[in-house]
């Protein structure tokens, strides 16, 4: 039950929330708070004293907003609503202090600092700091810290918000990171100078208020002010991070997350925000036809004659791979079938029901992680499947939840109930006592390497019959990105990959890439990339990457969202959905429409939820049928975290992280 309270803050009255901290109050007024420790989904530090406030009848000092709660206040003499000045002469000089205080030891290194221009302590400088300081003793400097190949440090500019440390304990679920020293001594420092061992540490770099914490790969690249800002959706897994692409000229400088309280809040992966620098290497930049058993380079002509001779009259199978938007994945259907052709995006032989989504996706949404009071986990490891998701879930723990997990034990940074590791642990659920689930929030989640089996249909319908016995909600957690949007398109062969290829003359593989093809075939690769599908392709049509063209994406759960073009594809790559209409018109075959938007017309039309853009519709399909299980073990989905697809294999940055990885799973000899 709400607890209202009135409170009166610089003589604008309110009504809020009276669990709410001062500092809340004051941005439901419209004033905003200096802060540098306070962060709306970190525990409580009340460390850096900046966002003081005056209590009117409290003690003669300002007290510290983020520390206060609203119903901690005492109403006037005659009931009225307690007074909270944040703009009093009291607070200016108190502010000042703080401000006079913090930059006593830091350093004058603006000009070549990463952070110069979006910088918290700059911004709050020129509010309440002076020109010059009566500070004439020697500075303190500190060692800085190493923390791996993603965050680089310049310890000496730390103001002890403790920022890093919460996140890193609380949301990453590690503890390597904590302060030590008190006074002048105090200092941010890790465990036994232990790099960091979470695929979320990325987000410290985002946290940190100064430029203590930056990132290492970025550094010394461009200044805020130069970077051209866009918009946009994530790939790398399925869970749709809103992400923030930064752009100098063609290339792509880094990724920041975007807040979306439904799909990632304000966290990303490491490999979300990192991976750019895999979108400058390996790149396809014009077409490519083998000739006597080696690829020559051709002009977009010879390569769409080729390839329209080498599939007309002949069975085609169409492959789409993990990164291919919506739009791309419906011309290829309707190229292909088209000609008498099949599609299957089902590449790793997931037993996705076809045309029933409440099977391939789920009825639960990300957000139910929240409520969440007991969780099922089977066949998934979510730290490396969804890592952002992995955080809500550990989250949802700290709260109370309660965790099991039917599969591989692995360490998913929380506690969990392990239940066993293959098919005769998931059937043992029915008998199970329910009770603990029974009447409250409960969610059980799928992961895709239980679905890979030739029992994945029957796994499925178990999971589906424990998630109705215990009145849970059900959520399929994807790996591929394109998944759910072109299972919603029914780019699906009856039968799977198997019934798909079977025969196939042709094969046109539009970015799939962790397929092995037979010889024989004749294939076609179009996708960004020279990874391994391009190395076993007769003709190569290169095409755009994510950051490069306007794309629909569906998330884990369901949801439409729209990726935004940042740059241009090098050299003569082109947009995925353009080539395919072009190869069309080389076939006689002429595809419907000529932009996106008329391709996206045609969608809508034929899959109408599609244009509900960032909306979760309530998914509808038959139960499966319960199917014996065989006794295969749940092994893991993502065998190298970091080097999934293709964009991923062609950054150095991702095969230093890969390697660290490894070296770190690696047996301890005796003397470590």
């Amino acid at each position: 039950m709400s607890d209202l309270r009135k409170i009166n803050i610089d003589g604008t009255e309110i009504e809020v929330d009276g669990a709410m901290t001062l500092i809340q109050a004051c941005e439901e007024a419209g004033v905003e708070v200096p802060r540098f420790c306070y962060h709306e989904r970190l525990s409580i530090a009340g460390n850096c004293r900046m966002c003081l406030v005056e209590v009117v009848g409290g003690p003669p000092k300002p007290a510290a907003s983020c520390a206060m709660q609203v119903r901690d206040l005492r109403p006037g003499p005659e009931g009225q609503a307690p007074v909270v000045k944040t703009n009093s002469p009291m607070v200016k000089k108190a502010r000042e202090g703080v401000m006079e205080f913090m930059l006593i030891n830091h350093p004058l290194d603006c000009p070549i600092c990463d952070q110069g221009g979006e910088c918290d302590l700059q911004d709050q400088a020129m509010a309440y700091g002076v020109d010059f300081s009566r500070f004439r003793e020697p500075k303190r400097a500190v060692d800085d810290l190493n923390l791996g190949p993603l965050v680089s440090t310049a310890m000496t500019r730390c103001i002890s918000c403790t920022r890093c440390v919460r996140f890193t304990s609380e949301v990453a679920g590690i503890s390597q990171m904590g302060q030590t020293g008190r006074g002048e001594d105090a200092e941010i420092t890790s465990y036994l100078n232990e790099t960091l061992d979470s695929n979320l540490q990325g987000n410290i770099i985002d946290l940190c208020p100064v430029g203590a914490l930056t990132s290492k790969p970025y550094a010394f690249s461009a200044r805020p002010w130069e970077l051209t800002k866009t918009e946009t959706i994530d790939v790398m897994d399925a869970l749709g991070s809103n992400i923030r692409v930064d752009t100098k000229g063609r290339e792509v400088m880094r990724i920041l997350p975007r807040n979306n309280d439904g799909v990632n809040e304000e966290w990303i992966s490491d490999k979300t925000r990192f991976v750019w620098d895999g979108l400058r290497r390996q790149r396809l930049d014009r077409p490519y036809v083998r000739v006597n058993g080696k690829l020559k380079p051709a002009s977009w002509g010879e390569a769409l004659a080729a390839t329209s001779a080498a599939m007309k009259g002949k069975k085609i199978a169409g492959l789409i791979g993990d990164l291919v938007p919506v739009e791309a994945a419906f011309a290829l259907k309707q190229l292909v079938e088209g000609q008498g052709g099949k599609v299957e995006c089902r590449t790793d032989n997931a037993r996705l029901p076809i045309g029933n989504r409440a099977g391939y996706v789920g009825t639960a949404t990300i957000e139910d992680i929240d409520s969440a009071k007991a969780i099922m986990l089977i066949g998934t490891d979510p730290r490396n499947e969804s890592p952002v998701l992995n955080a809500r879930l550990r989250r949802a723990w700290i709260n109370g939840a309660t965790i099991g997990l039917v599969g591989q034990p692995v360490d998913l940074t929380y506690d969990y109930a392990h239940l066993g590791t293959d098919r005769a642990a998931l059937e043992a659920l029915h008998k199970g006592d329910h009770s603990g689930a029974l009447d409250k929030e409960t969610l059980v989640i799928v992961g895709q390497a239980a679905l890979r089996e030739a029992d994945g249909l029957a796994v499925l319908a178990h999971a589906q019959k424990f998630a109705a016995d215990t009145g849970s909600k059900l959520m399929v957690l994807h790996t591929a990105a394109s998944r759910v949007g072109a299972m919603d398109i029914g780019a699906v062969t009856e039968g799977g990959l198997a019934a798909a290829i079977d025969g196939a003359e042709v094969m046109y593989n539009l970015g799939a890439d962790e397929v092995d093809i037979d010889a024989g075939a004749f294939v076609i690769y179009q996708g960004s990339h020279g990874d391994r599908g391009a190395h076993r392709a007769d003709v190569i049509l290169p095409g755009a990457a994510y950051t490069e063209e306007n794309g629909l994406f569906v998330n884990t759960e369901g949801r439409p969202q729209l990726a935004m073009r940042a740059g241009f594809a090098p050299g003569e790559a082109k947009e995925n959905w353009a080539i395919l209409r072009a190869l069309s018109a080389e076939l006689d075959a002429k595809l419907g429409y000529d932009s996106l938007a008329q391709l996206r017309q045609a969608l809508v039309t034929a899959v109408p939820h599609l244009a509900g853009v960032d909306q979760v519709i309530e998914n509808e399909g038959e139960a499966l049928e319960l199917d014996s299980l065989g006794t295969a073990g749940f092994l893991p989905a993502v065998k190298d975290y970091y080097l999934t697809n293709p964009i991923a294999r062609a950054s150095q940055v991702m095969a230093e992280l890969s390697a660290n990885a490894k070296a770190r799973r690696a047996e301890k000899i005796a003397a470590e």
